[in-house]
Formats: structure tokens, sequence, C-alpha cells
């Protein structure tokens, strides 16, 4: 194992982007810079200890290098802000590197002049890359926040800024061109846009075939027709996903309402909702899902349409 230690402003929302890839084993959020031993929230608050919230992320480099961490980093935080990141200002919120041997100093200077030689940014990248100093865990309730506390975290996540920040300055124009021409235009704007389709007027809400359903923008097999349900709201419903792992859930609070969003975790595709009102017998909950989002794939089709390995969940 090897460690990478990155500040990026609030640490709570520097874990989760990190915890999804294969090859990482741990992320502590903690506190790292500074001059003080074991500082608290509450000291590192006061802009008195030197130290900067940061993340310490423990992986595997032989399935996820530290090249490739350097890329997730950038895409989390606003690098041309030195002096805090988005709502955070002061100096234990400033972005850093922190490098434990040379390697990963030379690394992450070669990231930061291609990142501004790259031109997204118009102003210069502003995050320093510094050598290592003691890490220090912080309190427990830090720990995995969005976690243990999802509805808090996506809140903050929205509020500061942050959220937006990303989804804009990381936009790939490539695949937003390759996609308008790919998708018709009520799939892109589901899946791109966050949009929804009518009741009741779609291709999947009364689809009773068995089969497969699976992303219409990459074709990550998502959900299977045995955990399908009529739940008369007009949109295909399901108990549960294939694998929650091929899932990524987020608040959202468009149109004055609260709601969990449900999107793809390797496209990113908006799919739909989640609510609490499934029946119980098969858990309690439904997955209100765009037909645009899907394609769907009969299962005696699902060999010649590659996906033959799928036909043991109809078993």
């Amino acid at each position: 194992m090897a460690k990478a230690i990155f500040a990026g402003g609030c640490f709570w929302c520097m874990v989760k982007p990190f915890h999804k890839y294969d090859g990482v084993e741990q992320v502590i959020s903690g506190y790292t810079g500074g001059h003080t031993e074991n500082p608290t929230y509450k000291e590192v608050c006061s802009e008195t200890t030197g130290h900067l919230e940061a993340v310490e992320v423990t992986y595997d480099p032989s399935v996820i290098t530290y090249e490739e961490l350097l890329e997730i980093f950038w895409r989390q935080i606003d690098p041309t802000d030195g002096g805090g990141q988005f709502n955070d200002r002061g100096e234990s919120y400033q972005p850093a590197i922190f490098y434990v041997d040379e390697a990963q100093r030379e690394a992450a200077e070669r990231s930061k002049a291609e990142l501004d030689a790259s031109g997204r940014f118009s102003r210069p990248i502003a995050v320093e890359i510094r050598p290592e100093k003691p890490f220090w865990p912080a309190e427990e309730y830090h720990q995995d926040y969005y976690k243990k506390n999802p509805f808090r975290y996506q809140m903050y996540s929205v509020g500061s800024g942050r959220a937006k920040f990303i989804k804009e300055a990381w936009k790939d124009h490539g695949k937003e061109k390759e996609l308008k021409e790919r998708l018709t235009p009520i799939q892109y704007k589901v899946t791109q846009e966050n949009g929804t389709e009518p009741a009741f007027r779609n291709e999947y809400w009364d689809e009773e075939r068995p089969g497969l359903y699976v992303d219409i923008v990459d074709g990550t097999p998502l959900f299977t027709s045995k955990d399908k349900f009529q739940s008369n709201c007009g949109w295909p419903s399901f108990a549960k996903p294939i694998s929650e792992d091929k899932m990524e859930v987020e608040l959202d609070t468009s149109h004055g309402m609260t709601r969990t969003e449900v999107r793809s975790a390797n496209a990113d595709s908006h799919l739909g909702h989640i609510f609490d009102d499934g029946p119980t017998e098969l858990g309690g909950l439904r997955y209100c899902i765009n037909s645009a989002a899907l394609r769907f794939i009969p299962l005696e089709e699902l060999d010649s349409a590659g996906y033959g390995e799928y036909k043991k969940h109809f078993e």
C-alpha cells in the first residue's frame, strides 16, 4: 500500500470522490501542514495552527496510480483559488498537494504544469505542492461524513457552490457533442440535463417482457425485469438495481422539492429518483426511472447483444 495526501477545502467533500475507485483502500479526513500536535477541529478553524483540512488516501499502486489520484483531486476543486475553496475561506481551507517522496513531487509538479498549460482555466493554478508533514486524523464524526450524514453532505456540496463549479469547469465538450449526435432529444435531455419524460408516454412504463435494462449512454446493466413492478406512476419502477455499485445517489432540491436523485455511476447519466413508497415485500423502495435513460434488451437477445452473463438473473 501507498499513501497520498490532498487538501481541497472542506474535507467532507474530499472523501467520497476517492472512495469509489478500485484500488483505494481507505480515505481519512484530518489535518496537516501546521505546527501543532493533535489539533482539534475548533483549533484548526481558528486559523492559528497552520494546519489545512486534508485527506490521507491509502491505495494500491498496482491497481490505481498516483497520477490517476492527481486527476481525481484536480476535478474536485477550483485549482485557481489559493485563498480557500468556494464558500470556505482562510488558510485551513487552502488547496495543496503534500508529497511523500520525490516521485510524488515530480508527478505533482508535472500534473500541475499540464493543467496550467491546458487552457481550461483563465487564471493560473494556485495549488501549492508541499513536502509531507505529520497527518493528524480528525474527530470521528468527520470521518466518512457523506455516509453518516448524506442529506447535510449534499446540501453542503450544493450550497457551497462546489457541485456547480465542478460540473461546469470539467464539462467534456467533445462528449457533449458526441452524445447530442447519438442520442434522441429526449434521451439527451433526461440523461444530460436532468430532464423528466412525460408519465405514461414513454417506452417502458408498461413493458412486461423479461429482460435487462442498461444505461442508454454506455450500456452498463442497471436493472432486470425480475425487480420491475407496476406502480401506476407512469414510469418504469424497480425495487432495486442489479448492483448498488452501479448507482450514485444525490440530493435533488429542484422544483421546490427535496428528493433523492439516482444517477449511473459509470456514465453519470441522470436516471430518475428513489422513493420509499415501494412494495414492502420487495424492500419498500421504488426506483422511478425514465425510459429515455434506458435501453431494454429482451431475455432471448441477451447472448447476441453481448450480455449473456446476465441470464443467471432469470434462472
